[in-house]
């Protein structure tokens, strides 16, 4: 994180960010944290999320809950619209889109895609359902 000193705080919110597949919620990282940081608070989580994201050492993704994810490469993500759980795609960034949505003088610079269905976990729960 190059020359940069960040409080022994906002280092492990960095690093559970970091170390997480979920691309976790605020919420997810005070519920990692908290065992081992017991003076930490939620506001604290959040707040030093934000300024991460704000510095682009996280991207924060929109959506009905913030997930904050450690990798800045450009990348496409799936959200299930049943629990929540955002995924990366396995699939290349197309950055052609970024020439096509430039247009009456737009200088776009990337693009982010979200993909909303149902994860294989809620899918199997539906059909699990349905069989009952």
């Amino acid at each position: 994180m190059g020359e940069r000193r960040f409080s022994r705080q906002r280092e492990r919110i960095y690093q559970a960010v970091r170390a997480s597949q979920v691309h976790p919620t605020a919420q997810m990282v005070y519920e990692e944290l908290r065992a081992q940081m017991p003076r930490l608070s939620l506001g604290t989580v959040y707040r030093n999320l934000h300024l991460l994201a704000e510095e682009g050492l996280l991207v924060e993704l929109d959506g009905p809950v913030a997930r904050f994810d450690a990798q800045l490469r450009p990348h496409t993500h799936l959200r299930c619209m049943r629990c929540g759980c955002v995924a990366d795609a396995e699939m290349a960034y197309d950055g052609g889109l970024d020439i096509q949505a430039a247009r009456d003088g737009w200088q776009v610079e990337s693009h982010s895609l979200i993909f909303n269905g149902i994860c294989p976990a809620c899918g199997k729960e539906s059909e699990h359902l349905k069989g009952a």
